[in-house]
Order: structure tokens, then sequence, then C-alpha cells
């Protein structure tokens, strides 16, 4: 059995790495299967993770992607360096992130949505990706407060290409101003790589340089 070892202050300061452990849970339909290589993680965070994962996949597979994995893996990695990313059907975390920012619980949330995206190669603009993202982490996230986590605040200088919390933000104003059900025409254009830059103007009435305008003349609390 192979061991990965950290140097001897940074073990001991935040934990043992062991070999891989594979759990599957299945729920609702789909099946979650569970791989961790850090042995220290907390039992109550790898239940409320998987928890997250059943309230709100299976929520996002019907309102946006009812043809989404079946079967989705989340890999706990200390290897991996940023916070968390998705792709294929997969979900990698850096386990240190959730040491640092333990009520984060909504990153699944977050790459939950990913894997619903599936938008492969060419579906559209990144910000739009990870603006939609964050909009569905706004909206069916399970305890965002307790990352002291919000939409950022709007400022004149953002543009709606800022990506994450601006563009999600964004989006939200145009749910609530007149263009209910946008995220969601959005979304499937990007799945079916019909999304075009006339697309908004098609929604909407307007291109989204003058939604942009719109919104930045009154764009709320």
């Amino acid at each position: 059995m192979k061991k990965i070892f950290l140097s001897v202050c940074f073990c001991l300061t935040i934990g043992v790495v062991n070999a891989q452990e594979t759990e599957t849970f299945k729920e609702k339909g789909y099946t979650l299967v569970f791989k961790n290589n850090y042995a220290n993680l907390d039992p109550a965070l790898k239940k409320r993770m998987v928890k997250t994962f059943f309230k709100v996949y299976p929520k996002l597979a019907e309102d946006f992607n009812k043809n989404t994995a079946k079967v989705v893996t989340f890999n706990v990695d200390t290897n991996y360096k940023a916070i968390a990313e998705a792709g294929g059907g997969r979900i990698t975390f850096n386990p240190w992130w959730f040491v640092k920012s333990p009520g984060d619980i909504d990153v699944v949330t977050h790459e939950s949505m990913h894997i619903v995206q599936n938008y492969g190669n060419g579906g559209g603009p990144g910000w739009l990706t990870e603006g939609i993202a964050d909009y569905v982490r706004y909206k069916y996230g399970v305890d965002n407060p307790g990352a002291n986590w919000t939409l950022t605040p709007f400022k004149p200088e953002q543009s709606y290409k800022n990506a994450y919390r601006i563009t999600a933000r964004f989006l939200n104003w145009l749910e609530l101003n007149g263009n209910k059900g946008i995220v969601v025409k959005l979304d499937s254009a990007m799945r079916n790589h019909t999304y075009k830059d006339n697309l908004w103007k098609d929604l909407t009435g307007k291109t989204v340089d003058e939604l942009w305008i719109a919104y930045a003349a009154n764009p709320g609390t």
C-alpha cells in the first residue's frame, strides 16, 4: 500500500495523508462515488458534502439538464492545489481548503452545477459558464451565509465578463427584471452549442452590452 507523506512540520499542523479510500452512496436515482486520500477528513464534513450533493444535484438535473450524469465522483485529493474543479463526471476538492474554510459547503453546489452544465469545448464564453455556476450557488446553495458568501455588490468599474459572482449578480438582476428563465435558456444554448453573441438580443430584445448599461443604471441592492 503506497503512502504519501508531507513534511513533518506540515503533517503536524494539518494532518496525515493516507492511501485513497473509496465509498459509494446511492440516492434519488443518482450514485456518488466518494474518493479520499486525506486521513483526517472530518467525518461530519464528509457527511455534509454527501448530503449537499443529494439535496442539490437532483434539483439541478430537473431544472437544467435531465440528461446529466447519473454517476458522479468526488475526489478529495491532497495533491490538488486549487480549491475545486469539475469535469467528466468528477469533482476534485482540495481538503486544505475545507480545513481553512469549513463552512464553505456550497463549493459542492457550484461544482455540481459544472457537471450538470457539461458544455464541452466551444459551448460559449468562460465568464458565462462561471457566472451561471455562481448564480446557481446563490439560488440553490444550502448554506452560503455559513461561508460568508454573497453576490459581489455592484461597482461601476465591473463588467459582465468578470465572471463568477459579478456575472451571477447580473444574471440574477435579469431574472428579477423582466427576463425570468433567461439563465435556463442561456445554459441550454451553451450545452447545445447554439450560443451566439446575438442570443441576448433574441431573448430580451437588447444586446448584452445594452442590458449591462441598464443594470449599471439601476443595479438594486
